[in-house]
C-alpha cells in the first residue's frame, strides 16, 4: 500500500469538510466573523488554515527529505495544539450545533488519520538528503494545490476579521465611554423579551441587563439563550411556561423568522406568519389572563407595512400612511392587529415599524460584501429609496418608548428611520467611499427577481419612509446619515 498516496488522499477529503464547516457553519449559520465572542477562535482559525495552506501547498507534489522532515513534524505539532486549543475555546464561548460537533469530530479523525500516516513516512524522509524532491500525483495534486490556496484564503479572512473585531471592541469601549448608559425606566423593571437571540435581541437583553433590570426571555433555543447571556436572564421556550401569576412589566415582541431569503412560497409565507402573528397572539392570549397586566407591550413590526413605492414616487411614508394589497403590507398589517388586540386589557401597545437595520450583524454585512470584495454597486436601476436605522438608535428609541409608557405616553405606530432616506444608488457610492472601495457594478433587477421572487420588490423598488412620530416626540437620532452611521461600523 502506499501510505502517501492514501495520506494525500485523506488530505483532499479534509479539504472538502473544512470548505463544508468554514461556509456553512462559521460564515453563514453562526456567522463567526459578526460575533465579538468569536475573536479568539477567529484567530486560532487563521494560524490553523495558513499552516494548512502550507501543508496543502508543500505536499501536493513534493516529499520533504532530511530536515525538512523535521520541519513537517514541527508543523504537524503546532497544528495538533492549536486543534485542541480551538476546541477549548469553541466549548468556552458558544453552544456548537449538533452539525457542527459532528463535522469537527469527522475532521478530527480524519486529521488524526492522515497526519499519523505522513508521520511515519517523515521517518524515512529524515534519513535521507535534504530536500524538497518533486513527486505529483496528477490531478489530485492540483486538486490539492487548489485546497492551500483556498483555505490561506480563508485563514486571510479570519485573520482580518478578528482584527476588525479587535477594533469593533475598543471603538465600543470608547462609545460606552462618551455616552450615557440608557434608561429604559425610573425603576427596576420585570421584561419579557421575545426573539431575545436574534440581532437586535442580544443588544436589548444586554442593555436592559446592564439598566438593572430582571429579563424573561421567549425563546426556542434556551440554552444558547443562556449561554448568549452568561446566565443573567430567565429563559422560557413556551408561554405555557411562564405562570399566570408572573409578574411583567413590560413586554419587547421581537420574534419573526427572517424575511429575506427563502422564495416566498404558500409554505414560506406560514411559517412567516406562525411566527410574527401566531406567537405575538400567544402573548396576548397570556396577557388576557395574567393576574398583572403589563403596562406597556412593544411589537416588532417593519415598513414593509407600506408596501412598496414604484420608482419615481418620492412623497414621504409616515405612520399614516396606507397598507398596499401586497403580502409584505398585509402580513404587517396582520402582525400589528394582533399586538392591539392587548389594549383591550388596558395595556399601551406601541407598533415599531423597523427599516433596515444597520449594524455587524443582520442584513448590513452581506449588502456590504460585494462593495469589499470590489464587485459592489447598485441594485436595479439604483433609483429605489431605502429607510434605514442604526441598531443603536433602535434600542435608543425602544429605551425612550418604554419611558414614555411611564407617563401613559405610549400608543399607535412608530416609524423606526433615520430622517435621511437615501437612493440605493447613493448608498452604494457611501459605502464605496467609506470601504475605500469601486461601487460600479450594477445587479439587475431581473437577477434579484430571479433569485427571490416576489421579496425582489422590497429590494428594487423601496420606501422613503420617515420617522415623523419620533421627531415629534423629541427623540434625536445618534445617527441621522449614511455616511456616519456606516463610518460608525467600520
Amino acid at each position: 500500500m502506499n501510505t502517501h498516496l492514501l495520506a494525500l488522499q485523506l488530505m483532499a477529503a479534509q479539504g472538502c469538510l473544512g470548505a463544508f464547516d468554514t461556509i456553512y457553519h462559521h460564515e453563514i449559520t453562526e456567522a463567526l466573523p459578526q460575533k465579538k465572542s468569536a475573536r479568539l477562535e477567529l484567530s486560532i482559525h487563521s494560524i490553523r488554515a495558513l499552516i494548512y495552506s502550507v501543508l496543502f501547498a508543500g505536499l501536493s507534489s513534493w516529499e520533504w527529505h532530511g530536515a525538512w522532515a523535521w520541519v513537517l513534524v514541527l508543523v504537524f505539532s503546532v497544528e495538533i495544539v492549536l486543534t485542541l486549543w480551538d476546541f477549548v475555546v469553541e466549548d468556552r464561548t458558544r453552544l456548537l450545533p449538533a452539525t457542527e460537533r459532528v463535522t469537527h469530530t469527522v475532521l478530527a479523525i480524519n486529521a488524526g488519520a492522515f497526519i499519523a500516516l505522513l508521520a511515519l513516512n517523515s521517518a524515512d524522509w529524515a534519513s535521507l538528503p535534504t530536500a524538497l524532491v518533486w513527486q505529483p500525483y496528477g490531478w489530485l495534486s492540483v486538486f490539492l494545490a487548489l485546497c492551500g490556496v483556498g483555505v490561506g484564503l480563508s485563514g486571510l479572512r479570519d485573520g482580518h476579521a478578528a482584527w476588525q473585531l479587535g477594533r469593533r471592541v475598543v471603538q465600543e469601549k470608547q462609545e460606552k465611554q462618551e455616552t450615557e448608559q440608557l434608561s429604559f425606566a425610573t425603576t427596576p423593571q420585570q421584561v419579557l423579551v421575545t426573539g431575545a437571540t436574534g440581532f437586535i435581541g442580544q443588544q436589548l437583553v444586554h442593555a436592559l441587563l446592564a439598566d438593572g433590570h430582571q429579563v424573561t426571555v421567549l425563546t426556542r433555543q434556551a440554552k444558547q439563550a443562556a449561554w448568549t447571556f452568561d446566565g443573567k436572564v430567565r429563559c422560557i421556550t413556551s408561554m405555557r411556561d411562564l405562570a399566570d401569576s408572573a409578574h411583567i412589566d413590560m413586554v419587547v415582541n421581537l420574534a419573526g423568522a427572517r424575511i429575506v431569503g427563502a422564495r416566498w412560497t404558500e409554505a414560506r409565507k406560514a411559517a412567516l406568519r406562525r411566527s410574527r402573528i401566531g406567537l405575538t397572539q400567544d402573548l396576548v392570549a397570556w396577557i388576557a389572563r395574567a393576574a398583572h397586566k403589563p403596562r406597556v407591550l412593544l411589537s416588532a413590526s417593519a415598513i414593509g407595512y407600506y408596501g412598496v413605492q414604484p420608482q419615481g414616487d418620492d412623497h414621504e411614508l409616515a405612520e399614516d400612511s396606507p397598507p398596499q394589497a401586497i403580502f409584505m403590507s398585509q402580513l404587517c398589517s396582520e402582525w400589528e392587529a394582533a399586538a392591539r388586540t392587548a389594549e383591550q386589557y388596558g395595556v399601551q401597545v406601541g407598533r415599531m415599524r423597523f427599516g433596515l437595520v444597520f449594524g455587524h450583524q443582520g442584513s448590513l454585512p452581506q449588502m456590504l460584501l460585494p462593495i469589499r470584495l470590489g464587485a459592489g454597486g447598485p441594485l436595479g436601476a439604483g433609483r429605489q429609496w431605502m429607510s434605514w436605522v442604526h441598531v443603536q438608535d433602535v434600542i435608543r428609541g425602544i429605551a425612550h418608548l418604554a419611558r414614555r409608557s411611564e407617563d401613559d405616553g405610549v400608543s399607535g405606530a412608530y416609524n423606526f428611520c433615520a430622517p435621511e432616506a437615501m437612493r440605493q444608488g447613493q448608498f452604494a457610492k457611501v459605502a464605496g467611499k467609506v470601504l475605500h472601495r469601486p461601487s460600479f457594478m450594477p445587479t439587475p433587477a431581473f437577477v434579484m427577481r430571479a433569485l427571490l421572487g416576489e421579496q425582489a420588490d422590497l429590494l428594487v423598488e423601496g420606501q422613503r419612509v420617515v420617522p415623523r412620530r419620533l421627531l415629534a416626540d423629541g427623540f434625536v437620532f445618534r445617527h441621522p446619515d449614511v455616511e456616519g452611521a456606516l463610518r460608525s461600523l467600520e
